[in-house]
């Protein structure tokens, strides 16, 4: 089993900055085969805001494109999104996915917590 933990919420004024991370951890030697950053605010649907493939592709939605940055720290199984410029449609609670497997278990889909972002007018 994977664990995802996500960080780096909070209140900004538009225009600010946040960078939040996703780590993984297991209890067995694991590899990531893909990373997303999903958001999702109450009554609306869940959108796709990035996403990190171990050929080391990345891609981006175009409502965030030119200003969020997905990094991945090998050596801590940390996967960052910087978040510049930030709107306040940018508003939501962003979620951090993960597809991993582990010596034992077949691949498959873990999901973080989620953390919240809101930008203020």
């Amino acid at each position: 089993q994977v664990q995802l933990v996500e960080s780096g919420g909070g209140l900004v004024q538009a225009g600010g900055s946040l960078r939040l991370s996703c780590a993984a951890a297991s209890s067995s030697i694991f590899r990531l085969q893909a990373v997303t950053w999903n958001r999702q605010a109450p009554g609306k649907q869940r959108e796709l805001v990035a996403s990190w493939t171990e050929d080391g592709s990345t891609s981006y939605a175009d409502s965030v494109k030119g200003r969020f940055t997905v990094s991945r720290d090998n050596a801590k199984n940390t996967v960052f999104l910087q978040m510049n410029n930030l709107k306040p449609e940018d508003t939501d609670d962003y979620i951090c996915s993960a597809y991993a497997n582990t010596a034992i278990f077949y691949p498959k889909w873990y999901w973080g917590q989620g953390t919240q972002v809101t930008v203020s007018s």
